[in-house]
């Protein structure tokens, strides 16, 4: 069945940024059009109608954008999963491998309770190294992960098969082949 509201259209594909060779997937045209990001908003939370989320993660920062509208929808809070260094209270952090190097991202200690039901959310997975360190952030505080929602799927990078090695159930809306 073909979709009567074609997301992959609103979305940019900018050659070659940020290293030649990768085609990279840009958001912000389908968060400027207000069909388009409702459109999207609508689709990552409707399979979760009823699955008593009480939280909504979102990765720094377009996960801030469709997690704040997400958390909106079904209820719940939002909590943001940052850089290390740019949250004012007391953290849990993890650091990461990047493909040239190590990052850190944090979240506040407070921010979940174990055992509340949290989706994970940010606008792509690629190689789902950020979205699986968010995870185990998550964990650490004992949160009970729904699911993780993104709007792009880059399936050759293998993010989506990371995640669900975690038990993780992954949910997208597009897929673009390569990188």
């Amino acid at each position: 069945m073909s979709d009567p509201f074609d997301l992959a259209a609103h979305i940019r594909t900018i050659a070659d940024y940020p290293k030649p060779g990768i085609e990279f997937r840009d958001i912000t045209t389908l968060l400027a059009d207000a069909e388009a990001f409702r459109q999207s908003v609508d689709r990552l939370v409707a399979p979760l109608a009823g699955a008593d989320v009480v939280k909504v993660a979102g990765i720094e920062a377009r996960g801030f954008i469709l997690g704040g509208a997400m958390a909106h929808q079904l209820g719940a809070g939002f909590v943001p999963i940052r850089k290390a260094g740019k949250l004012p209270h007391a953290t849990v952090r993890v650091a990461y491998s990047l493909e040239y190097g190590l990052d850190e991202m944090e979240m506040h200690r407070d921010s979940i309770e174990p055992g509340e039901r949290v989706l994970l959310t940010d606008d792509l997975i690629a190689t789902g190294g950020t979205a699986e360190a968010a995870v185990t952030l998550l964990r650490q505080l004992g949160a009970e992960i729904v699911a993780a929602c993104f709007v792009i799927d880059l399936p050759d990078l293998g993010g989506r098969q990371r995640l669900e090695a975690l038990g993780v159930e992954v949910r997208t809306l597009v897929s673009f082949s390569g990188h």
